[in-house]
C-alpha cells in the first residue's frame, strides 16, 4: 500500500479548513475509541512473526541520502512518501516517544498507558507541553486529525486495522511491534524522520557504553530478570529490550531465560526460579497489587542465593520495561553498570 498525497495544491487549501474545523469538532464531542483488538496477533508474542520482527524490521527504512527529502519509506503497512522534513509528529506508543525524543523531536501528540504512569517517568519532563490522543489501548483517531500532524508513527502489534485512517490524515509510518527490535525501530523512526545520523552516532554511545560492561563481571555470572504483574510473575527471554541489552552487554542468563521469548511465567510457589547470581526486579503497578511485597518477605526469595548475598536489585519498571527505545535502553545500560560495579567492591 502506497501513502501518495497528490491533491492540487488549489483543492487542498479549500479543504483542508474544512476538513480540520470538523475534526476539532468530532475531537471534541467523540471519545477515544476502543482499539485494543486493532493490532495484529500475528507479531504478538507467540505470533507467526513475532521471532522474526527484528530482522523484518531491518530491511525496512528508506535508501535516500541522510536528512535528504522527499523521500519514500518503506515499512509494516506499505510504502509511505514523506515531502519534507516532518514537524509535527504523533507517536502511538511509549517506544515511538522514546525514539523521538531520542533525536531531539518533541511529538504534538502521544498516547499515554493504563498503568500507574501514564507516561514513563524517566521521559515525563520532556513531554509537559505535548496533547494526548488517548492510550495505546483507546486511541482518538478525531484528535490526532485536529492536530495537524504531518508524520504519524505506530506499529502493526498495536493498531494494524487503524492504518487507512491514520494514513488518510498524515504520512504514516508503522514497525512490525516495539520491544525487543528497538534497534530496529529507531532506525526506521529515523529514516522516516531524516535523522539518520544522528541515530547511528546514539546506536555507537550505546554500543560503547556495553563494552564497558562485558569482561566486568566473570563469565559465568548469571542475571535474572523479574517482573511482578497483577496475577502473573514474569521472568524475561532474550527477546524483549532488557533481554537486548544484557545480550549486547555479554551477561550470561539462567537456562530457564534463555529462551527466545518475551517471557516465561512462573506462579509465586516458584519463585525460587528467578534465582541467579544477580536478579534485578520491579512491579508493574503498586508493590501490594502485584504480590511483590508478599513475595520478596516470603522464605522462599529471602533463602534464594541473590538475595542472601544482596544481590536481589530493585529497578524502576518504567525504564527497564516500558521504555522501549534508545533513552531507556542506555538508562538500563548505565544502571546495570553501576550496579555491577558496586557488587565488584
Amino acid at each position: 500500500m502506497t501513502t501518495v498525497f497528490r491533491a492540487p495544491r488549489q483543492a487542498l487549501l479549500l479543504i483542508l479548513p474544512l476538513f480540520l474545523l470538523l475534526a476539532l469538532v468530532l475531537s471534541a464531542c467523540t471519545p477515544a475509541v476502543d482499539t485494543s483488538g486493532a493490532g495484529s496477533t500475528e507479531v504478538a508474542a507467540g505470533g507467526a512473526r513475532f521471532h522474526t520482527a527484528d530482522e523484518e524490521t531491518a530491511r525496512l527504512g528508506s535508501d535516500a541520502a541522510p536528512g535528504v527529502f522527499p523521500r519514500t519509506v518503506t515499512h509494516d503497512a506499505g510504502t509511505t512518501e514523506i515531502t519534507a522534513k516532518p514537524q509535527r509528529v504523533v507517536v502511538l506508543d511509549t517506544g515511538e516517544l522514546d525514539a523521538v525524543l531520542a533525536l531531539g523531536i518533541t511529538p504534538v501528540g502521544m498516547v499515554t498507558t493504563q498503568g500507574a504512569t501514564p507516561v514513563p517517568s524517566y521521559l515525563v519532563d520532556r513531554v509537559k507541553d505535548v496533547a494526548t490522543v488517548g492510550t495505546i489501548q483507546e486511541i482518538n483517531v478525531e484528535a490526532i486529525a485536529a492536530l495537524q500532524p504531518d508524520l504519524i508513527l505506530g506499529s502493526t502489534l498495536r493498531v494494524e486495522k487503524l492504518y487507512p485512517q491514520l494514513s488518510a490524515i498524515a504520512p504514516t509510518v508503522f514497525s512490525i511491534r516495539p520491544g525487543y527490535p528497538w534497534k530496529e525501530n529507531f532506525l526506521l523512526a529515523a529514516d522516516a524522520l531524516g535523522e539518520e545520523e544522528k541515530a547511528t552516532a546514539i546506536l555507537n554511545g550505546y554500543a560503547a557504553e556495553l563494552a564497558a560492561i562485558k569482561g566486568s563481571v566473570a563469565p559465568e555470572t548469571t542475571v535474572s530478570i523479574v517482573r511482578f504483574m497483577p496475577g502473573k510473575i514474569r521472568l524475561y527471554g532474550r527477546a524483549s529490550l532488557t533481554g537486548v541489552v544484557l545480550a549486547d552487554a555479554g551477561l550470561a542468563r539462567p537456562t530457564n531465560q534463555q529462551v527466545d521469548e518475551l517471557s516465561v511465567e512462573i506462579s509465586p510457589e516458584e519463585i525460587s526460579e528467578a534465582d541467579a547470581d544477580i536478579v534485578f526486579y520491579s512491579s508493574y503497578g503498586a508493590p501490594d497489587a502485584t504480590g511483590e511485597s508478599e513475595i520478596i518477605a516470603s522464605r522462599s526469595w529471602q533463602e534464594m542465593s541473590a538475595a542472601a548475598a544482596g544481590l536481589a536489585i530493585r529497578v524502576d519498571d518504567d525504564v527497564w520495561f516500558l521504555g522501549l527505545g534508545p533513552i531507556g535502553a542506555l538508562q538500563i545500560a548505565e544502571e546495570l553498570a553501576a550496579h555491577l560495579e558496586e557488587t565488584n567492591r
